[in-house]
C-alpha cells in the first residue's frame, strides 16, 4: 500500500480522493486550508495524518513542507488545492504546487490538476494571472518536472467540470470520473501507466495539453518565474 498526501481535501475532488484511496487501504495525509473546512469530519477516522496550511503563503507553505516530510516519504502527492479566486488563482494553483516539490523530499509520483480552461490560458507570466492562466503554467511546470526530474513520475490531470464547491451544481462531468484518474496515477502499476511520465490526462486517457505546456522555452520562463518569486531552486 502507498503513502499519498492529497491538498485540498477538504471537500469536493479532494476529499472524493481522500475516500477513495482509504477505501483501497492506502494510508492517506489529508491536507486542508484548516479542520473547520471539512464537509465531512468523519473523514479524520479514515486517514493516517491531517496538515493544515494556507496554501496562498509561501511561508506556510514551507512550513507545511517540513512537516510533511516528518511523515513521509510519500509514496505520491496529489495536487488537488485549488481555486477560482482571480487574486489567489496563481499562489495557490501553480506557487504552492511548485513549493511543496522544492520544498520536500523527492517522491514517488506527483500529479497535479490541471483543467480543460487551460487551454484558454495566456503565457504572460508578468502581471498575475486568472484561473485559465494558473492552470496553463502549472501544467507547464509539471511536464517540465518529469523531464528535469525523472526519478518523479510527474503528471497533470483535467478531471473535467464536475458538481463540485467551485463546480457549481449543474457541471456537467460525473465527480467519481473526476477522481478516478488521479487516484490510478498515485497507485496503479508502472506498467498500467503510458505515458509513464509526463502526461496530461482526462478520464484515464492522455491528451494533448496547450501547446505553450511542452514549449521548452515557456517551461523554463515558468520555473525561472517561479524561483524568484519563492527564492527555493529545484534540486
Amino acid at each position: 500500500m502507498s503513502l499519498v498526501l492529497v491538498t485540498g481535501a477538504s471537500t469536493g475532488l479532494g476529499l472524493a480522493t481522500v475516500d477513495a484511496l482509504a477505501a483501497a487501504g492506502h494510508d492517506v495525509v489529508l491536507h486542508a486550508r484548516s479542520e473547520d473546512r471539512l464537509e465531512d469530519a468523519s473523514v479524520l477516522d479514515r486517514v493516517t495524518a491531517t496538515a493544515y496550511a494556507d496554501l496562498a503563503d509561501v511561508a506556510a507553505t514551507v512550513d507545511l513542507a517540513q512537516r510533511l516530510d516528518q511523515l513521509g516519504p510519500f509514496d505520491a502527492v496529489i495536487h488537488n488545492a485549488g481555486t477560482m479566486d482571480r487574486a489567489l488563482a496563481v499562489p495557490v494553483n501553480v506557487v504552492a504546487p511548485y513549493v511543496l516539490t522544492a520544498a520536500m523530499r523527492p517522491v514517488g509520483r506527483s500529479i497535479v490538476l490541471s483543467s480543460g480552461m487551460h487551454l484558454g490560458g495566456g503565457t504572460d507570466l508578468a502581471h498575475g494571472g486568472d484561473y485559465s492562466d494558473s492552470k496553463l503554467w502549472v501544467t507547464a511546470l509539471f511536464l517540465a518536472l518529469a523531464e528535469r526530474r525523472p526519478g518523479t513520475s510527474f503528471h497533470a490531470v483535467d478531471p473535467g467540470w464536475v458538481p463540485t464547491r467551485m463546480g457549481g451544481r449543474g457541471a456537467p462531468d460525473d465527480l467519481v470520473e473526476g477522481h478516478r484518474t488521479q487516484v490510478w496515477l498515485a497507485t496503479a502499476a508502472e506498467s498500467e501507466i503510458d505515458p509513464r511520465a509526463g502526461g496530461y490526462w482526462h478520464h484515464h486517457s492522455p491528451r494533448d495539453p496547450h501547446r505553450s505546456a511542452v514549449d521548452p522555452a515557456f517551461q523554463d520562463r515558468v520555473i525561472s518565474h517561479l524561483e524568484d518569486v519563492t527564492s527555493l531552486r529545484l534540486e
